[in-house]
């Protein structure tokens, strides 16, 4: 079976360039239809209180989870001094939430396309809340830790039910597009308020309090998501014949494994550079490495005797897709490590109290909200590469400005703007880059096509943190400064991994401009 690559293909919408990739790469009798080909049921216009509760809904349980990281972020001295939480696994309460969700994105998301979304999002909001509450009840290091990785595997039941609740419930248009906007401000806001909640409570009421708070604003999201998401006309019900034959379950493992594998190595790397040299970390390193060949080989022969695969090797010879994962893969990245390193910049080097260093984050949530909301009334409007390409120069004006202040910087000078700026181009892409790779999987499979650009983010902002700590914490050990934890030292760390972190930012433009030429203005309405 010959495949004919889709480089030079353009496009105007995205979903065309699937349907020539997938008519080439699939036998006629076994071809599957994409989103232009298939006959789904005429879906009704919602009326606008329903609407409002979607997007309220949805934008309210994955911010909630990213409030969570933000606000572990702040409280992780208080909360290892009660718990005990030694150095070697001082940052494992929010690596290990990243571990389990990062390795079930992708089984998730398949297994909701076919046990239903609703029921998947559901369930996977009932147990957040659980354990939540759970992680803010927890009396030892290791219960704490063990309620933080069901809390990940939790989320990674929404994750990707959300996005494929939001393309049952809006055909393509407007609302679709702010939809994902929403969820996407959901995000990174969820993140800075985190943080800021975080640090009041750290010098306040304590850390648990934050778990509460959080448990008890999730189980209002999911009374709201139980009584207010539409029940889908036709229901899925539930097969263990389906589940047995319309799942890659070969592949998914195989790629969970692969994923869970690589994220470990990541995370101990975070912790301590030193740490690769460990028998075990070689191990599992190597064992990742070595599966994934044996991953491309099992999705291509699966492809090729027309069955399901859990990612199937044609997609990625679609130019646009590819780049699209690739961009997600460096913003989140850059994201992410960008505003832990200025936490760790605020706290050690300027020595500020968690309050203090929390507060300083105000400007991300209010510029993400400004951001998305623009996004989501005019992405239909705007080229998407431009839109991408211009947002993500802007943001990379973050890194720059963190790389070449002064330990003693004003703040309005330089974090300020940084602030302010980092969000706007991941922002952007979340919508953008939403609306191309749902379009490039079926409709029956969008549960799954939710689940690879949340796998492509959570791994991203894995690999972004752990090289960025590995970057700054050996320059800071090879600085001439003979107090290593001293600000001096700590800040000639930092400054390199930010100059790190703007050579990534800079990458999805090069990119974008090769992989999203001409891709044309998306998330028109389609008769």
């Amino acid at each position: 079976m010959s495949v004919t690559a889709t480089d030079t293909i353009e496009l105007t919408p995205p979903a065309q360039v699937v349907s020539k990739v997938q008519k080439q790469s699939v036998p006629d009798d076994q071809a599957v239809p994409c989103e232009d080909e298939q006959t789904t049921p005429e879906q009704s216009p919602l009326k606008k209180g329903t609407t409002a509760v979607i997007f309220a809904s949805i934008t309210g349980v994955t911010g909630i989870s990213s409030l969570l990281a933000g606000l572990v972020t702040v409280v992780l001295p208080p909360m290892a001094k009660d718990l005990g939480l030694s150095d070697a696994v001082l940052l494992w309460p929010s690596s290990i939430y990243a571990l389990t969700c990062g390795c079930s994105l992708i089984l998730s998301g398949a297994v909701a396309d076919v046990v239903g979304s609703r029921f998947m999002y559901l369930l996977g909001c009932l147990l957040q809340s659980i354990f939540t509450l759970a992680c803010g009840l927890a009396k030892t290091s290791f219960q704490l830790l063990f309620f933080r990785a069901l809390a990940g595997i939790a989320i990674a039941f929404c994750l990707p039910s959300a996005v494929s609740l939001i393309t049952t419930y809006f055909p393509h248009g407007q609302r679709r597009n702010f939809a994902f906007a929403m969820m996407g401000a959901g995000q990174p806001i969820g993140f800075s308020i985190g943080l800021v909640v975080g640090g009041i409570l750290a010098d306040g009421p304590g850390w648990r309090v934050g778990f509460h708070i959080a448990a008890a604003i999730n189980t209002v999201f999911l009374g709201l998501a139980l009584f207010g998401l539409p029940k889908p006309a036709d229901p899925t019900r539930l097969s263990l014949g389906r589940l047995r034959t319309d799942i890659d379950w070969p592949g998914a493992i195989i790629l969970s494994t692969t994923l869970g594998l690589l994220s470990y190595v990541f995370a101990v790397l975070t912790g301590s550079v030193s740490s690769i040299k460990s028998a075990t970390n070689i191990a599992c390193l190597s064992t990742a490495i070595a599966l994934i060949p044996a991953f491309v080989f099992w999705v291509g022969r699966q492809e090729k005797l027309g069955r399901p695969a859990i990612i199937p090797n044609s997609l990625w010879r679609n130019r646009v897709f590819t780049s699209i994962c690739i961009d997600v893969f460096l913003a989140w990245g850059a994201f992410n490590a960008t505003e832990t390193l200025l936490t760790f910049f605020f706290q050690d080097v300027q020595h500020l109290s968690a309050t203090q260093t929390s507060l300083r984050f105000l400007p991300a949530p209010a510029s993400g909200i400004a951001t998305n909301i623009v996004m989501g009334l005019a992405v239909h409007k705007v080229r998407a590469d431009w839109a991408v390409i211009v947002t993500m120069a802007v943001s990379s004006i973050s890194p720059l400005l963190v790389a070449i202040m002064k330990v003693r910087a004003p703040y309005w000078e330089y974090a300020f703007p940084a602030i302010a700026l980092n969000a706007i181009g991941p922002d952007v892409l979340f919508t953008v880059s939403n609306l191309v790779i749902t379009a490039a999987f079926p409709e029956k499979t969008q549960a799954l096509a939710g689940g690879v650009f949340n796998t492509v983010a959570q791994i991203g902002k894995s690999v972004g943190l752990a090289l960025s700590a590995v970057i700054a914490g050996t320059i800071t050990m090879q600085s001439g400064y003979p107090e290593k934890h001293g600000p001096k030292a700590l800040m000639e760390g930092y400054r390199a991994a930010f100059w790190f972190i703007l050579s990534v930012t800079a990458a999805t433009l090069v990119v974008s401009l090769w992989g999203l030429r001409n891709i044309g203005k998306i998330g028109h309405k389609r008769e």
